[in-house]
């Protein structure tokens, strides 16, 4: 699906000449004061161009009044070029500050580098670093210094546990039917020999100790 966006200004033929650069690659949502961008981005686009210097109820006004609401990024499009009005613009919540007039190139650039910043705050890494050590829990791979390290399912199981609770403390019984279910056929005498398992695959690349026993309660990793 394509990003939305809402471009807004008072100016009618800025705004036909910004949606008929962008709706090629955006939906586009228009508006042309500040209440109806307020009503428009109840639409919940992911990106507003928002011209300052508009009639009536301004474009800070409307970014004041919706930024508390939207997490989306605000782009301010003004005329303005003193470094007291960009500040106030931030101040009312602006992510960026484009002012005219500007190259409809540059300002897609602008727009996509956004864009780009909020699918990587949105989407969770997939991966964790511990000093020397690397977990990918989407490939279930791990790695020390750069090397591959070698888990079998069971082992990887209870390192991701571990590893995704860093510094909490987790019994055997707790890892045990964590990993292979309260349906598991055997005890949690086995998770011993797969920490120390762990324990020793890791030993080979690194002289750091991922896996700390606290005694009389159990295992949590340290990273």
């Amino acid at each position: 699906m394509k990003p939305t966006l809402l471009i807004v200004d008072d100016e009618p033929g800025i705004v036909d000449t910004m949606k008929a650069y962008f709706s090629p690659q955006y939906q586009v949502l228009t508006a042309y004061s500040g209440g109806e961008a307020i009503q428009k981005a109840g639409r919940q686009p992911d990106l507003i161009l928002l011209d300052i210097n508009m009639p009536g109820m301004d474009g800070l006004a409307v970014c004041q009044a919706i930024r508390d609401h939207m997490a989306c990024p605000i782009l301010f499009l003004t005329a303005r070029v003193e470094s007291a009005d960009q500040i106030a613009g931030f101040q009312a919540g602006a992510d960026d500050y484009i002012v005219k007039p500007f190259d409809l190139d540059q300002l897609a650039a602008r727009v996509a580098a956004h864009l780009r910043r909020e699918r990587r705050r949105s989407s969770p890494s997939a991966v964790r670093f511990f000093g020397e050590c690397a977990v990918d829990y989407s490939a279930r791979a791990v790695t020390v210094r750069g090397q591959p390290v070698s888990f079998s399912r069971r082992e990887f199981d209870i390192l991701e546990l571990l590893s995704l609770n860093a510094g909490q403390v987790f019994d055997r019984e707790r890892i045990y039917e964590t990993v292979w279910g309260i349906d598991g056929e055997g005890n949690s005498d086995t998770v011993m020999e797969h920490i120390r398992k762990i324990r020793a695959k890791l030993a080979v690349h690194t002289q750091q100790s991922y896996i700390e026993t606290v005694w009389g309660c159990g295992y949590r990793w340290n990273g």
